[in-house]
């Protein structure tokens, strides 16, 4: 299963950072038009629904359910991570280009925008491992079953990025969506799309974090903006040591 959760992570995450790059003009599929619309479509919205709907109370049990014998539970987040890194693998490796190119930096201007991209990256990458590496990866079940322990999911972050705003991954991932140097119908069709899961997905998510820490997520929501940084971190943070 580790073996699995990180290759298929790596390819899916690689795929990603490439395909985006040149703006989805080189990815390979191949379905033909006007049918290409219908398909990209569907590859689009199968990422956030069900990614979204694996992580409700009902989408933990059926991931639970899909290794068979006793281990279905440890193995929950591994099989989560599976799942998106595989969806992800495929949305960017079956996407049928449209063949159109609207823009492409070129000069300083590539370099510029390339440095934010690969900024933008590195801002998910801290974002992702202050919110727990190990549980962002899918590594907490493998390697909590291979320790012979029950996983022990991270404290609800707080420090980082996230003392900054309450959703430093999907801003970050959005940040990446639109720092690109080659503009298509296909990467602004993608970027309209995901940002708006970025920016209304992690409602959702919030309500399973209140419901879980109750009156302590509640002050943490009052003091940390959700999106937005504050021009001045405010001073009665009630997580700031």
């Amino acid at each position: 299963m580790g073996v699995i959760c990180y290759t298929l992570f790596a390819a899916g995450v690689l795929a990603v950072i490439i395909a985006m790059f040149f703006g989805l003009s080189e990815s390979p599929g191949s379905v033909p038009w006007p049918w290409a619309v219908l398909a990209n479509a569907a590859l689009i919205a199968q990422f956030p629904l069900a990614h979204s709907l694996l992580l409700t109370g009902w989408g933990g049990r059926f991931l639970a359910q899909l290794i068979p014998g006793p281990h279905g539970q440890a193995l929950v987040t591994t099989t989560y991570a599976i799942i998106a890194s595989a969806q992800l693998l495929a949305l960017f490796a079956l996407w049928t280009p449209s063949g159109i190119v609207w823009w492409r930096a070129e000069g300083a201007a590539f370099w510029v925008i390339s440095a934010t991209y690969g900024a933008s990256w590195l801002l998910l990458l801290k974002a992702s491992f202050d919110a727990g590496a190990e549980m962002q990866s899918g590594a907490l079940g493998w390697m909590s079953l291979l320790a012979r322990i029950r996983p022990v999911f991270p404290d609800m972050p707080t420090q980082g990025l996230f003392r900054l705003i309450r959703q430093p991954i999907y801003v970050a991932f959005a940040l990446t969506l639109w720092t690109v140097p080659v503009w298509t119908p296909d990467q602004l069709a993608l970027a309209v799309c995901f940002t708006a899961y970025c920016l209304l997905a992690p409602r959702l998510k919030e309500r399973r974090v209140s419901a879980r820490y109750g009156a302590r997520f509640e002050q943490y929501r009052a003091a940390v903006p959700y999106v937005l940084p504050r021009a001045a971190p405010a001073k009665d943070h009630p997580h700031a040591e």
